[in-house]
């Protein structure tokens, strides 16, 4: 069902997502779920035809040139300016995709039904939990359970948007973590195997193997499996940075589709910008230059003949 004010695009219901979702594997193609910081990455990644564009705030520090790790960091409110990206930038170009928003649901300042109801009044057909505490592990992950900043938290922030028919696709790290989010509801779950390599901001020492990737992400798929069959699972992160990499996790595992936020924005970019700018920059200055002339004696020229 379209939007009832405008007749097109955002805000779906969250049933309207799946269907959507499961058109796309009826046709026989991978789900790609994609993160966009601006309004000017969201607008083309619609045009390339990404099934769903997710907005959060590693998007901005990521086109600002930073690690996405900035996003797990205190640089800024995370929820506010994911809302501020959906508001300003991105929902206004996006015109038929769905829209899903990254929200921090740890944040104790927010009353996450308030803050949930707020995201759809925005305009979002869904929700993600971003920045999460799934990928964040040791001792400050000890510390964060202890002290109110708990991984429960994103459970039953999902929970409440699955009451609020609120879309949910969700990060989690380990097969317990997708235990917990099939039982709160979630719609897509996301296998995520550590930060993304390649490029010049993408991690090169601190990466996953290959093995690692496959394994944990079956593991995450079979545990959540055993809870729900009506869940889409994707792949995220670590040596999966090309479409030829998410083939692969395809081959090998049951996910479903990719989540591509810096293997497709940041990526995109890097190569894009460096290899037009290096294109420019063969330009050469002729060995000899025309005559430079006077375009008030140029135009009198031509009036005379």
């Amino acid at each position: 069902m379209p939007n009832p004010w405008t007749g097109k695009g955002n805000p779906y219901k969250r049933k309207e997502v799946v269907d959507r979702l499961r058109a796309t594997m009826k046709r026989g193609q991978a789900i790609v779920a994609a993160g966009a910081g601006t309004g000017i990455s969201a607008k083309f990644i619609e045009k390339g035809g990404a099934d769903l564009i997710i907005i959060y705030n590693s998007g901005r520090f990521r086109m600002m040139g930073h690690g996405s790790t900035c996003g797990l960091m205190a640089y800024g409110d995370a929820n506010a300016i994911a809302m501020e990206i959906g508001e300003y930038e991105v929902l206004p170009v996006v015109e038929e995709v769905p829209v899903i928003c990254g929200v921090h649901a740890t944040d104790p300042r927010r009353r996450m039904w308030h803050w949930l109801g707020q995201v759809k009044d925005m305009g979002f057909s869904g929700v993600n939990n971003f920045p999460t505490h799934t990928i964040v592990d040791g001792h400050f992950r000890e510390v964060l359970e202890e002290t109110g900043m708990s991984v429960q938290k994103e459970f039953e922030m999902v929970a409440l948007a699955r009451r609020m028919d609120l879309f949910s696709i969700v990060y989690v790290a380990t097969p317990e973590e997708a235990v917990q989010m099939a039982k709160a509801g979630a719609d897509a779950i996301i296998a995520h195997v550590g930060t993304t390599v390649g490029g010049n901001i993408g991690v090169k020492k601190a990466v996953v193997s290959w093995e690692f990737a496959l394994k944990r992400t079956q593991e995450i798929i079979v545990a959540a499996s055993r809870i729900r069959k009506d869940i889409f699972f994707l792949c995220h992160g670590g040596p999966i940075n090309t479409p030829s990499d998410a083939q692969r996790v395809l081959q090998n595992t049951n996910a479903v589709g990719f989540v591509g936020a810096s293997s497709l924005e940041r990526m995109g970019v890097e190569d894009s910008l460096t290899n037009l700018t290096r294109d420019f920059k063969r330009l050469r200055l002729p060995s000899a230059k025309p005559r430079l002339v006077s375009p008030r004696i140029a135009a009198s020229s031509r009036s005379r003949r």
